[in-house]
């Protein structure tokens, strides 16, 4: 049946079989079919109607065939709802906006003649328009695209024989509008056929004979190839277009080596070099090609959908370039992923040199580069007096890609110690440089330390000690044999010794040698939190680690002062959308109060009477909260020798009879509630860190967008000052 649909007269038993002719039919390897098989297909053929097939199903089926390739690939189906978000403000309003203007000079036209120019001049638009997906999967946003571009056509061709214009035979749109790109071969010959079947569809549904003979010619425009870098590691060329919608590949930047390969993940930022940063996600390569496709004159719009992260950090510098040389007009800054099983956030983001402005389906004056409008707090610069204080916790990374790791056949592997483990081992005497097992086995705290209760877990840490020197310490340095076995096998295995901690941040374990205490902040967490941690925990990459250990800080920090300026400078992360602080961003922009910037040392709050204030505030809320996490009635507090001896924190465990009321009192489910006593403690607060700015019209119902106008001034006059 496939050869007889290759031909331009193909017989299949009886019957004549129409010429299709398309790209799949070219190589027929018919798989070996079961009489199950053929069972379900006869079933299939018989009882469904196939002419009614929505085209964006391909998309499905794709993504789910792909199985384990998928991830390599960042594919991820787009839903019709969310590509119409794209195409109608990208390609179908701006026509019909056209149409409307070209319609208006037909009516005010004094001949036919002219009448008849001015509308074959809107069919030569038409014509010439061209989409392009430069990442184009199995071709639901050409689709869609094109069904627009025939949707505005019929609307013309109707509206001109209304005033008297003769009907047109052909109609001037057709799948030559549509341009792609696709590294996957079989996703472009998906989407040849996807664009080829909701064309014919459209014909049909609207009267208009489809093409035949053969009846899915060859789509030429769109391409199997890379969309970003060629073979020989020189950057792709896009086909000139009017406009590029798509929905590029989510990988993020940590992953890119892993699932792109070392090779192809080194020769894509070499030839991005300078323009996309080295820690931007894959996605934003699509959006700087886009942007310098409109810079050259080669483009005029572009609306891609990225994951919602691209509103900060190093993906943000991405949109800060397009907002230099041209404008965000659309933005959809944080919408829900719907597809089965992908927990993500989605932003939306059109730009190039239109006048209107819209963000989440409101009409506003402009559109920031982190998908905001008002105050635009990306103009913020960091401030030298806050820097070299705020730092991201040690990241392990013990074990390679748990997929690969079994393929090898590799155990499990962590730098991680249970409670219990961990004191067995401290147990244990001094090495034979006499140096204490507590200097390499410590506490170790990640963001549930904080949000939740205490995991009691422990990380061996060797700092940044030679492998003789970590080897000394017998049995820590032997419970990592399984993390040797998987860092062996790591891409980048030579960068980093096996022993050592991935990210062991020396300097922040510099900055806080001499503190009492530090402050550390959950990265991702539903409520904005701060809590005093004991110098001797090791905190994890999911928390903030800020290096003070003075009350006045602590209360600036977890004002909600401090709070909007982090959630309007920071972004969101995962299904449930909980902000994320960066410490880049969020604190080493934010402006203190004069005379209690970070680089003050504390001892000089003495003299200052609003410093004392917000310590006291501070020490006040930090008082209830633990009574509330902690209740003397329910809770004891043991440690053992060993422990006590090093300095490491006593832990809280419930007493008999109370295990189940202590394991709810969590600061998540305290924020949640939010008593009486701790928004009056917040409050009081945030008055006294108001007081310190001289803000004495401060009250609970200011807007955020006065606090953040009064914040960015400041830090623009700081910055000003220092530079």
């Amino acid at each position: 049946l496939f050869k007889a649909m290759q031909e331009p007269h193909g017989i299949y038993g009886n019957d004549d079989i129409a010429w299709f002719n398309g790209g799949l039919f070219k190589q027929v390897q018919v798989p070996q079919l079961t009489v199950s098989d053929l069972s379900v297909l006869h079933a299939a053929a018989a009882d469904m109607d196939w002419r009614a097939i929505d085209p964006t199903i391909f998309g499905t089926l794709f993504e789910r065939g792909l199985g384990s390739k998928r991830a390599a690939l960042g594919a991820h189906y787009t839903d019709t709802g969310t590509i119409a978000k794209l195409i109608d403000p990208l390609v179908r309003q701006p026509l019909q906006r056209e149409w409307a203007a070209a319609r208006t000079q037909i009516e005010k036209a004094k001949t036919t003649k002219a009448k008849e120019k001015h509308y074959q001049t809107f069919l030569l638009r038409l014509s010439n328009f061209r989409v392009l997906d430069p990442a184009c999967g199995s071709g639901n946003f050409l689709y869609l695209a094109l069904k627009a571009l025939r949707d505005v056509e019929k609307q013309a061709q109707i509206e001109a024989q209304e005033l008297s214009l003769p009907a047109e035979l052909n109609l001037q749109t057709g799948p030559h509008n549509i341009l792609g790109i696709e590294i996957n071969e079989f996703a472009a010959e998906l989407a040849r056929v996807t664009v080829w079947i909701g064309d014919i569809q459209w014909c049909r549904q609207n009267g208009w004979p489809h093409s035949l003979n053969p009846i899915l010619k060859p789509l030429d425009g769109i391409e199997h190839r890379d969309a970003l870098v060629n073979a020989d590691g020189s950057e792709a060329v896009w086909p000139q277009a009017d406009v590029v919608v798509g929905n590029p590949p989510f990988i993020g930047d940590k992953k890119m080596r892993g699932e792109l390969g070392l090779k192809y993940t080194t020769t894509l930022r070499k030839a991005f070099e300078g323009r996309v940063p080295g820690g931007a996600d894959l996605v934003c390569y699509w959006f700087e090609k886009a942007r310098a496709q409109i810079e050259a004159g080669r483009l005029h719009a572009a609306g891609l959908v990225s994951t919602n992260s691209i509103r900060g950090g190093a993906n943000r510098k991405v949109l800060e370039r397009i907002c230099d040389t041209t404008r965000i007009f659309l933005a959809w800054s944080d919408e829900p992923w719907i597809n089965d099983g992908a927990a993500v956030r989605v932003s939306m983001v059109g730009f190039g040199e239109w006048k209107a402005a819209s963000l989440d389906g409101v009409a506003v004056h402009s559109i920031h580069a982190d998908l905001t409008t008002g105050v635009n707090v990306t103009m913020a610069w960091k401030l030298p007096e806050n820097l070299d204080k705020s730092f991201q916790g040690v990241t392990p990374r013990a074990e390679i890609q748990k997929k690969r790791r079994l393929e090898l056949g590799l155990p499990s592997a962590s730098f991680n110690l249970e409670g219990g483990d961990a004191r067995r081992i401290l147990r244990e005497p001094m090495t034979v440089n006499s140096e204490p097992i507590s200097a390499v086995v410590r506490p170790y705290w990640i963001a549930d330390d904080i949000t939740t209760r205490p995991l009691d877990r422990f990380i061996i840490n060797f700092g940044v000690r030679e492998k003789l020197a970590a080897s000394f310490f017998e049995q820590p340095f032997s419970a990592l044999e399984n993390v040797r076995l998987n860092r062996e096998k790591m891409d980048d295995a030579q960068d980093y010794p096996w022993w050592l901690l991935w990210r062991p941040r020396p300097a922040m374990f510099e900055a806080l040698n001499g503190l009492l205490r530090y402050i550390s902040i959950p990265r991702v967490s539903k409520h904005f939190l701060c809590v005093w941690t004991n110098p001797n925990i090791v905190p994890g990459d999911a928390l903030v680690v800020i290096a003070r250990d003075d009350d006045t800080t602590f209360g600036i920090l977890q004002s909600r002062i401090h709070e909007v300026w982090a959630l309007r400078r920071g972004t969101s992360l995962g299904v449930g959308n909980d902000p994320r602080y960066t410490h880049t961003t969020c604190f080493e922009t934010f402006p203190f109060p004069d005379g209690m910037s970070p680089n003050v040392p504390s001892v000089e709050y003495e003299n200052i009477p609003d410093a004392k204030a917000i310590a006291a505030a501070a020490q006040a809320l930090v008082r209830a909260r633990n009574y509330y996490l902690n209740p003397p009635e329910w809770t004891d507090w043991i440690i053992t020798p060993e422990e006590e001896k090093a300095g490491f924190p006593k832990r809280p465990v419930a007493k008999p009879g109370h295990e189940a009321e202590l394991k709810k009192r969590t600061l998540t489910n305290l924020y949640n509630a939010r008593p009486a006593w701790l928004a009056l403690a917040h409050e009081a607060l945030d008055k006294a860190v108001a007081a310190a700015y001289g803000w004495q019209d401060y009250t609970p119902a200011m807007p955020d967008e006065d606090i953040l106008r009064r914040l960015l001034a400041l830090n623009l006059a700081r910055s000003s000052n220092g530079s």
